[in-house]
């Protein structure tokens, strides 16, 4: 999910992400039998298949945008070719104006949507009005359960606002302390830096020399500075929007009313978007090019991305995911990848109809379980794959996020999981990929193991395009990769002391934690389908 896309960011959010020494840097496109790493099996895939040609298949990669024209992405980029480029007309008739390459519903005429209040934040700014001068003797009996809710918000919004701005003054303080290393060092910041430097008696700088040490164990040092930046921009950008009226801001820049969830026909076609990493990286991880010789390899061939902007730094919000799903169905794509998420859908029934509406017209879509290090089976996040009419769908993937390593860190420790919820785990963690500025740099979090998985989707639905969205799904959970030793549960396990709760280092099987116990992997799921004769 993006909130977490980078190292330092899972690393704040959830405890250590432990190194990965001498970790391929392709390690995600490897296999556990042939190169005894932890990657999806993809060049063995290709072996396997051989000559076999594929079939082009559109994915639409619902995200905060992508860089159109990176070196490694142009040539993979869907074009809406009944679409004139910048005629002002609309010329396929789908309602949307100069969608060359996709939509964003995050922009208006002039201005673009970066940083979003949190959906708590938007009911809190809802319900706060009503209740907020009123004692629970004071309320009509018919509203007595929304008050008991407002009561319930209120507190998650002050506990999630207060979480978010300790994240917010956690990287200035690191961006700070780097800037007294380079000081005092007269070096760029690196461990050779972090080491000589000599925080004296100041027991504060003690400290983040000692979190910094273990930060640079998993990080690249050059490349720090730009994601503890990135993060604070963003954590701040959350914390101020979320104090902040989030609907009259949306009404001034995108011009539609968010509470009518009728409108399909908003937005613009500046799909790249003012923060375009999140989405960039997870495209490059699916598709970017294979053959030109730069920067790296994608995992699918025949790919076209297709790029949907709704999700801002912040929460997404119900109606724009569900208006995106709808375009993507519309326009042709087979498989979309969904690296967001959230706790709270007030307009859930929008989402549930626009899934469904992708079921209907057999479209995979792959999410991302999220990063919370927490057991989906307790409690779960949106979208989802469970409607409100009580119907579960069948084109719906749950993936959780992996290392390379074989062991007892080979499950991320920031990766959501559930024995009933999560289907599969992907690679997650240190995954080399695309980012705006023609660049490439790492990044973790379940958001990169969904397009991981995504892209064995697309291979499959590419080569073997008999198959409906439904059977791709089967496929890929009959043919994962088992896990038969133990590995650390995400979290911990919290258990309660004499001293109080404490959280506890657990050790549990893939089967406790996910509904296939293993990974995903293309090539068995491409033998598996050629044996059948398929």
């Amino acid at each position: 999910m993006k909130k977490s896309i980078y190292l330092v960011g899972a690393l704040l959010f959830s405890g250590v992400v432990l190194a990965q020494k001498g970790r391929p840097e392709n390690w995600y496109l490897l296999d556990p039998s042939a190169d005894k790493v932890y990657g999806a099996g993809i060049e063995e895939a290709y072996k396997t298949l051989g000559e076999r040609k594929g079939e082009k298949v559109i994915v639409a990669v619902i995200d905060s945008g992508v860089e159109v024209d990176h070196e490694d992405l142009k040539d993979v980029i869907w074009t809406n070719e009944d679409e004139i480029p910048n005629n002002g007309i609309d010329d396929d008739k789908n309602g949307y104006i100069d969608d060359v390459h996709g939509w964003s519903f995050l922009g208006g005429a002039k201005e673009d949507i970066n940083y979003e209040a949190l959906e708590l934040a938007r009911i809190y700014q809802d319900l706060e009005p009503k209740y907020s001068s009123l004692q629970e003797y004071e309320v009509p009996g018919d509203k007595k359960e929304e008050y008991k809710y407002w009561l319930k918000i209120q507190v998650e919004y002050e506990e999630e606002m207060n979480a978010n701005m300790q994240q917010y003054q956690t990287m200035l303080l690191l961006l700070d302390y780097m800037d007294r290393v380079e000081k005092q060092t007269n070096q760029s910041f690196s461990k050779a830096a972090n080491k000589a430097y000599d925080p004296g008696e100041n027991g504060t700088d003690q400290q983040l020399q000692k979190i910094m040490k273990l930060i640079l164990l998993g990080s690249d040092p050059g490349s720090l500075r730009d994601e503890l930046e990135h993060g604070a921009e963003a954590y701040g950008g959350m914390v101020e929007y979320s104090l902040m009226d989030a609907d009259s801001l949306r009404r001034a820049v995108v011009g539609d009313n968010p509470d009518d969830l009728t409108e399909k026909f908003y937005g613009c076609n500046r799909y790249e978007g003012p923060d375009a990493m999140h989405g960039s990286h997870v495209s490059g991880i699916i598709a970017a090019s294979r053959t030109n010789d730069l920067g790296i390899i994608g995992e699918a061939k025949n790919v076209e991305i297709m790029v949907l902007r709704a999700v801002p730094n912040g929460d997404e919000r119900d109606k724009d995911v569900a208006n995106a799903i709808y375009y993507a169905v519309d326009n042709g794509a087979k498989v979309i990848n969904m690296s967001f998420g959230k706790y709270y859908s007030p307009n859930k029934d929008a989402v549930d109809a626009a899934v469904k509406y992708a079921q209907d017209h057999d479209v995979l879509l792959v999410h991302a379980a999220g990063n919370d290090a927490k057991n989906k089976d307790v409690e779960d996040s949106y979208p989802m794959r469970y409607l409100n009419d009580g119907s579960e769908v069948t084109n719906w993937l749950e993936v959780g996020a992996s290392s390379y390593k074989k062991g007892k860190n080979l499950i991320a420790s920031f990766s959501n999981y559930g024995k009933t919820k999560v289907d599969l785990f992907a690679p997650g963690v240190d995954i080399h990929s695309t980012v705006p500025d023609q660049k490439y740099e790492d990044a973790s979090g379940t958001s990169m193991a969904s397009p991981s998985a995504a892209g064995v989707a697309a291979i499959i639905r590419s080569y073997f395009p008999e198959l409906t969205a439904a059977e791709v799904r089967d496929v890929m959970m009959k043919t994962v990769v088992p896990y038969k030793g133990k590995v650390l549960l995400p979290g911990g396990e919290v258990v309660e002391t004499k001293k109080g709760p404490k959280t506890k280092k657990t050790k549990v099987t893939l089967e406790e934690i996910s509904i296939t116990g293993g990974f995903v992997n293309c090539n068995n799921a491409v033998k598996y389908l050629m044996e059948q004769g398929k």
